[in-house]
């Protein structure tokens, strides 16, 4: 495709957003432009009563007729002052939502960058969210404001000048047009530019920062030279662009000199001609009022505001649907209600084979041919060294990450088919570092289950020993600032989290390190009452006694056995539990 197809289809996508946007809140729409309809009322008036206050009034010598048309006038102006406040209120009541729309579709692409397998955060996502949102939103709302003030205003306007004399509206009409067509046929062109002019700035400020980066390496290699040709011709390039936008603002005054300033012209010569065939002094002046304060200033803020702002907005909003696309918006991959079904039967609660996963195309495997299989309501421990593969392990069952080789099923489900909505439910996973937002404890706590009543998620405290924290956070209602939490506060509430969940499976990836033995085993031990499969990333022995199978890693084949087994058939096993022995004495006799 050519670029300036691709122009074109950037336009169109921006504008079926844009129309989505406007149809979704009719009703604010349509009380904008009520309200911009009262507020054109002086637009509408002003020729008109200014023709009578001259006709009927000063020049037939009556001062008090004269002044009582101003005064009408006056009254006009104080009502559409008035509409103009109101306007402002239903701008607000369009823009915000579409603000608000813009924000939720970056956040769930980030998320969905980041969560489906083998995905990685998106670092840019937090520019998108703070200032290319932002700049969308103030660009929307200057758009909708000119554009909307030009169809009332100019509508008003030509309305008023009908009024008067349909010639005169002619005479004022035909190069008004004439200067929207050749600004409505450069925008196209202008638009292009405004992306090259985006993009030259963007090549111009990598390769700056690279340059500066590197540049002890570059004079060593001696290569000075040509890294600064590279930079100069970056920005020569973003200077050529500048130019070339330079250049396009003559096309905005060519236009408004042609639809502002020439029905001006045109009135003024004609004027002679115009009072011959019967039009009066004041209907002349009327007319000029027309020109001077509705058309001309309505069509400079529509070629101001869309030839600068709307750009900007075109450009931008291009570049957040091209970012975030609809698939990560609000329509997910396959039905969230619909989680696949397993086969008939009772499939192992956990079925891994032949995983072979690596950090890296040329990277040594983390894993390679691992296997594991759980049936339902088991409970397993994973130890082994650090840098084993313990935590990637939790990863590939839970879904997060995608082996290079093998399959992992959870209750017969294939994890690489499901969608992330069905995989929260067929397990919940808690990390090291526990995820605690901002809002009330009862949010935090029911945030994987939100149906859980009171008595449910006071028994899960309970279990898990967390009654002191709840009750010191001030019960269920009680604020969460997750800042002014310990670690092991919020591993805490991160584990009752999980304890609520429905799903049949709990990865606890060394969830309980900031607790002490004594508050780890607590967690642990109720983990082990609730029904369904339990998985331990463990980092204390003790973790691995009170499992009922260990498996170790330790970079050959996996060992899976008790922890007795273990103990008289792994070498690693039995390194690991002289170097990690805490248990209490009563537990080692």
């Amino acid at each position: 495709m050519s670029a300036r197809g691709g122009g074109r289809a950037d336009t169109a996508g921006v504008g079926r957003a844009t129309w989505a946007a406007l149809r979704a809140r009719r009703a604010a729409v349509a009380r904008l432009a009520g309200w911009s309809a009262v507020e054109a009322l002086p637009a509408l008036l002003s020729g008109a009563l200014v023709a009578r206050a001259v006709d009927g009034g000063f020049l037939a010598g009556r001062l008090g007729t004269g002044l009582g048309w101003l005064a009408a006038l006056g009254a006009a102006v104080l009502v559409g002052a008035v509409a103009t406040g109101r306007t402002y209120r239903s701008l607000g009541a369009v823009v915000e939502p579409f603000r608000d729309d813009l924000a939720a579709r970056v956040v769930r692409a980030a998320l969905h960058d980041a969560t489906r397998p083998g995905g990685r955060p998106d670092s840019a996502a937090a520019a998108r969210l703070t200032h290319q949102v932002e700049l969308v939103r103030d660009t929307f709302a200057g758009l909708l404001m000119v554009t909307r003030g030009f169809l009332f205003a100019a509508g008003a306007a030509l309305i008023g000048l009908l009024a008067l004399d349909p010639v005169v509206a002619a005479l004022v009409g035909a190069p008004l047009v004439v200067g929207l067509v050749v600004f409505l046929a450069a925008l196209p062109a202008m638009a292009g530019q405004q992306r090259r002019y985006v993009r030259a700035g963007e090549e111009l400020g990598r390769a700056a920062s690279t340059a500066l980066a590197g540049h002890r390496d570059v004079r060593a290699c001696g290569a000075a030279g040509r890294v600064v040709a590279d930079v100069g011709a970056r920005v020569a390039d973003q200077a050529a662009a500048e130019r070339t936008l330079a250049r396009m603002s003559a096309v905005r005054s060519l236009s408004l000199g042609l639809g502002g300033w020439l029905p001006l012209a045109v009135l003024l010569l004609a004027a002679p001609w115009l009072v011959d065939r019967g039009l009066t002094a004041g209907a002349v002046l009327g007319a000029l009022v027309y020109v001077s304060t509705g058309l001309q200033p309505a069509l400079h803020a529509l070629v101001q505001g869309v030839g600068g702002g709307g750009l900007r907005y075109v450009v931008t909003l291009d570049r957040i649907l091209r970012a975030c696309p609809d698939e990560a918006g609000g329509t997910p991959v396959g039905r969230p209600d619909a989680a696949p079904v397993p086969p008939d039967g009772e499939p192992p609660a956990v079925c891994a084979r032949r995983l072979t996963f690596r950090y890296g195309v040329a990277a040594r495997p983390v894993l390679d041919d691992a296997g594991v299989t759980l049936a339902a309501g088991e409970h397993l421990a994973v130890v082994g060294p650090s840098g084993a593969g313990k935590s990637t392990l939790a990863a590939l069952l839970s879904g997060l990450l995608a082996p290079q080789a093998g399959s992992v099923r959870l209750g017969g489900v294939p994890v690489a088919d499901a969608p992330p909505e069905a995989l929260a439910r067929l397990r919940a996973l808690v990390p090291q570092e526990a995820y605690v937002f901002t809002g009330s404890l009862a949010d935090n706590l029911r945030y994987l289950r939100p149906d859980a009543d009171d008595a449910t998620v006071a028994a899960a405290l309970d279990a898990l020993g967390a009654g002191p924290l709840a009750a010191r956070l001030g019960g269920l209602a009680g604020e969460v600032e997750p800042a002014a939490l310990s670690a092991g506060e919020r591993q805490l509430i991160a584990a009752v989290r999980a304890y609520l969940s429905p799903a049949p499976l709990v990865l606890l990836d060394e969830a309980t390190c900031h607790l002490d033995p004594a508050a780890e085993a607590r967690v642990e031990e109720a983990f082990a009452r609730r029904p369904g499969t339990l998985v331990v990333i463990a980092h204390r022995i003790s973790s691995a006694v009170r499992a009922r199978r260990v498996l170790v890693l330790d970079g050959a084949r996996p060992v899976v056995g008790t922890h007795e087994e273990l103990l008289a058939r792994s070498a690693t096993y039995r390194e690991l539990v002289g170097h990690w022995d805490d248990r209490p004495a009563a537990a080692r006799s």
